[in-house]
């Protein structure tokens, strides 16, 4: 099987794109750092946070959203690879999987500290984002537990300029990055946009967001982002072997908020 068949394999099989407006896609030859978060209205509201990767998207399914709150330990369900065309879609999925509303909620690019691969193998994946959104390090940390049919992460904020205790993104930025439309407006009309759809993105920015903006968008940040800050707490869900994911689909595991 060629390469891209290997690689969307599971993506493809759980498809009829006789039905779903999603792209069938194929594996990119060129190499890309692109990285998304798509709010997905299904069975169970969650962000589908994505990052490019040998050519397709690696995903995990963030059940509650990201945190700007390096306190905050957010569950991050590992699922299939997605071609790069699906961070393009938004709209609407017919009956079937993932059947719901999509959104892209952020973009822009990602870049890995070390090797990406290795920290994918390992279950620690470091990256700094270079979001319309979220700026700053963050970490995909893989929990381990016996006998878990998923692979079951948790997404982490590193401690610095970017990191906010007190705002929540998820509620402070509810439209599409893309058309600024809100979830019922793409549920009402779809992949179309009519220029009265439209609604501002218009929520206040905070000062850490300010301070970035006003930075360049460079990856070569000063040598406190070669370290890893992550919190205690982090190092500690992942050794506990009392830590449990509940069988329900997305369910958050005891003590990740």
């Amino acid at each position: 099987m060629p390469r891209s068949g290997r690689a969307l394999k599971a993506y493809r099989e759980k498809r009829d794109f006789r039905h779903t407006p999603e792209p069938r896609g194929a594996v990119a030859k060129a190499k890309g750092n692109s990285y998304l978060i798509q709010k997905h209205d299904a069975r169970r509201l969650h962000y589908d946070f994505r990052l490019e990767l040998d050519g397709v998207l690696k995903s995990w399914a963030v059940t509650r959203g990201p945190s700007l709150n390096p306190r905050d330990k957010r569950l991050a369900v590992r699922t299939e690879d997605h071609p790069l065309q699906y961070g393009e879609f938004e709209g609407i999925i017919p009956k079937g999987y993932g059947a719901g509303t999509v959104m892209l909620w952020d973009q822009g690019t990602w870049h890995p500290k070390g090797d990406p691969q290795e920290g994918l193998r390992k279950g620690a994946l470091k990256f700094v984002l270079r979001g319309k959104r979220l700026n700053g390090g963050f970490a995909l940390i893989r929990m381990r537990k016996k006998g878990d049919k998923r692979e079951n992460w948790l997404l982490v904020k590193e401690r610095d300029d970017e990191a906010d205790e007190k705002h929540d993104p998820t509620k402070q930025w509810a439209t599409s990055v893309v058309s600024g439309r809100s979830l019922d407006t793409i549920a009402k009309h779809g992949a179309t946009l009519d220029k009265n759809d439209r609604v501002s993105d218009a929520a206040p920015m905070t000062p850490a967001r300010k301070k970035s903006a006003q930075n360049s968008h460079s990856c070569r940040r000063s040598s406190r982002l070669s370290a890893m800050s992550l919190p205690p707490v982090v190092t500690s869900c992942m050794r506990s072997s009392s830590t449990a994911i509940a069988s329900s689909p997305w369910s958050e595991g005891t003590g990740c908020a």
